[in-house]
């Protein structure tokens, strides 16, 4: 499988990378290729390939010690940049004695990684997460989830709102989402769906969150960006106070949440699905919290088992014909977007490579 390898994932969830004497090697593959990524004295997180160039043996199967990491086999110690500057019993150290690094940043709350050329590791290509540390908002961060899918998948599934009627029909589902015509936009790297669905029910999570004892204004949009950053927003809104003429800051009653995903490939078939959610409204209230945090962990697990058995039937059966209906026009979309990238990555390799 090919991969956008010039561009920024996550790779960890900050608080799984400790230092000190708790530090610890934090395991993890990305795009077929293995890591081990640590915390060094002063913080500062460091990637290198999770592989020892003397037998091989995992890196992550060994020890943290201050700015290195020590092989668990025979002692070999690795700095950040993936060389070996220890070998126990011996002080001549190779030229060859070193594996492959990759620039790692730390913002967000996340640890992000850049799988590509170092040398075009651009920090404001970033995704802008903004919400994680917005005063007006309450982020609430989830821990990884393994999942047993490809991550195309996760931005399939994130774009094709319509599905909520049915996967999530008891907490933020609405019939209304399957009989409105979603205003889909564009650009080469940038896909957004959006629906607004004036007066009608709104799903019984968010009537409860926000107060809303009749009808609401509610926004279902959600974008996608290149490689794999997909945003949910979930606004509601009394009557006659959303849509786009409508007038947001009359309205008695409103809630605005945004779900954030972030999945990182691990292979064809499996990935690492990092996701958070973020809200104006409830900060205080130990309910709200209750909810869009672990409750809304379960409206996720939901989805989980449809993308799992997806992938399931897709392994078994991978050459079944499929057909394309109305809500796939934003998937698709988000699928060429992404290839043209690749591509685009591909032939620019293999031209500085002649």
């Amino acid at each position: 499988m090919s991969y956008l390898r010039n561009a920024w994932y996550v790779a960890a969830v900050d608080e799984e990378l400790t230092a000190g004497e708790q530090a610890r090697p934090l395991a993890r593959t990305i795009m077929d290729e293995p890591v081990v990524l640590w915390r060094k004295r002063d913080g500062a997180v460091a990637a290198i390939e999770d592989r020892c160039c003397h037998r091989h043996l995992p890196l992550s199967l060994g020890a943290v010690l201050g700015e290195h990491i020590r092989c668990g086999y025979h002692g070999l110690e690795y700095d950040a940049a993936g060389k070996v500057v220890v070998i126990p019993g011996q002080l001549h150290i190779p030229s060859t004695a070193q594996v492959k690094t990759y620039r790692v940043i730390e913002k967000w709350n996340f640890i992000w990684i850049w799988m590509g050329e170092a040398a075009l590791a651009d920090e404001t290509l970033i995704p802008n997460v903004f919400w994680a540390d917005h005063p007006q908002w309450k982020f609430t961060r989830q821990a990884v989830q393994h999942l047993k899918c490809d991550y195309r998948l996760i931005a399939d599934n994130v774009l094709d709102a319509t599905h909520l009627t049915y996967v999530h029909a008891s907490t933020i589902g609405a019939s209304s989402i399957t009989e409105i015509e979603p205003a889909v936009e564009y650009s080469p790297d940038h896909v957004r769906v959006s629906r607004w669905m004036l007066n009608r029910p709104p799903p019984p999570a968010y009537a409860k969150a926000g107060g809303f004892t009749g009808n609401a204004d509610r926004l279902a949009a959600i974008e996608y960006r290149v490689p794999n950053f997909c945003v949910n927003f979930a606004n509601c809104y009394d009557p006659g106070c959303g849509g786009p003429d409508g007038d947001i800051a009359k309205s008695g009653h409103s809630i605005e949440l945004v779900a954030i995903s972030l999945p990182t490939p691990e292979t064809a078939t499996t990935c690492h699905y990092f996701f958070a959610f973020a809200r104006s409204f409830g900060f205080d209230d130990p309910q709200t919290e209750q909810f869009f945090g672990p409750g809304m962990r379960k409206v996720f697990e939901e989805d989980f088992v449809i993308l799992e058995a997806q992938q399931a039937r897709m392994n078994a059966f991978p050459d079944a014909p499929q057909i394309d209906i109305k809500v796939d026009l934003g998937p698709n979309l988000h699928r060429r977007i992404l290839a043209r990238r690749i591509e685009a990555e591909r032939l620019a390799q293999a031209s500085a490579a002649q």
